[in-house]
């Protein structure tokens, strides 16, 4: 286990580099996707997520410090140059950005304003990648987080709510009108992966009135545009899951993985299921394990 720093809050591999980001720390780590060796960090305050296109990397960005503030400013997108590892521009978006995808020649943003409660952002921001400049803003639901994009261009976006008497919702966005086009009905969204058609969506959604965690995992059919099964673990093991907290699917083998954060400040769990939903093995990780990148190449053993 390699100590990176405050917060691992994203993943991803490009190329032959592999991306963390450390949101408390404020910086990027790079390290060689063979090795896990650090090559440099990259400095970007209260970064949150990563995209790439075109030899680029796009790191959203609070770009203040880590507190609940009304008057939080409005966050970024840096650019960095993925061959000098060096930011090269920003783009300002809305209150307090998370994740990103990339249609066409066009990133889109959510825009949460979590620092800002009561008064969150409801806005996906739209990057025009040549200019690199902000084009407009599509109004959708207040607190977004989560994206996925599927393969007929549909921009699926979570709404975390308000945590009282706004449940959390997934959101459809088309990416050729950029209009708001569904709110798919009853499917809160904590976080999701898309593989092929299937977009698996777990859900902690918690309550304020209640004070607990209302858990649920299902799969949305995207050719279909139904909900097919409202718990893709099918064997009970659910049950041994305290605080679901990350999720991905191997593309060729469709095996799935689910990380247990459990009480946030002891190791926690990574589960591999098959493809049918039965548990194959279990692993124990660090604190809140959350994140997955996955590669063919051939890994080096850590020196």
């Amino acid at each position: 286990v390699k100590e990176l720093g405050d917060v691992g809050n994203d993943l991803e591999i490009y190329g032959n580099k592999l991306y963390a980001v450390i949101n408390c720390s404020h910086f990027v780590e790079v390290m060689d996707v063979e090795t896990a060796k650090h090559i440099t960090q990259i400095s970007i305050p209260n970064c949150r997520y990563l995209a790439f296109y075109k030899g680029y990397a796009y790191v959203s960005s609070y770009a203040g410090p880590v507190q609940i503030d009304p008057n939080a400013r409005l966050g970024y997108v840096a650019k960095v140059d993925t061959a000098s590892l060096a930011v090269i521009d920003t783009c300002i978006v809305g209150f307090q950005p998370e994740e990103m995808v990339i249609s066409g020649n066009k990133l889109y943003v959510a825009n949460s304003g979590g620092y800002r409660v009561p008064n969150y952002d409801n806005t996906v921001s739209v990057i025009d990648l040549e200019t690199f400049t902000e084009i407009k803003k599509i109004e959708v639901a207040i607190n977004l987080h989560r994206m996925e994009i599927d393969k007929n261009g549909y921009i699926y976006v979570s709404s975390r709510g308000d945590y009282y008497d706004i449940p959390s919702k997934t959101l459809m966005i088309d990416s050729r009108t950029d209009k708001v086009v569904r709110e798919i009905e009853n499917l809160p969204n904590s976080e999701m992966a898309l593989c092929g058609d299937s977009l698996y969506v777990y859900s902690t959604e918690w309550s304020y009135h209640t004070n607990r965690n209302t858990i649920t995992y299902a799969i949305y059919d995207t050719q279909k545009e139904d909900i097919v099964t409202r718990n893709f673990i099918k064997d009970g093991t659910e049950k041994d899951i305290v605080i679901p907290y990350g999720v991905a699917i191997n593309p060729e083998t469709r095996e799935f993985f689910v990380t247990d954060a459990k009480n946030y400040v002891t190791p926690g769990k990574l589960h591999c299921y098959s493809k049918e939903g039965v548990r194959k093995w279990s692993v124990t990780t660090g604190d809140i394990p959350a994140h997955f990148a996955f590669t063919r190449k051939k890994l080096k053993p850590i020196q």
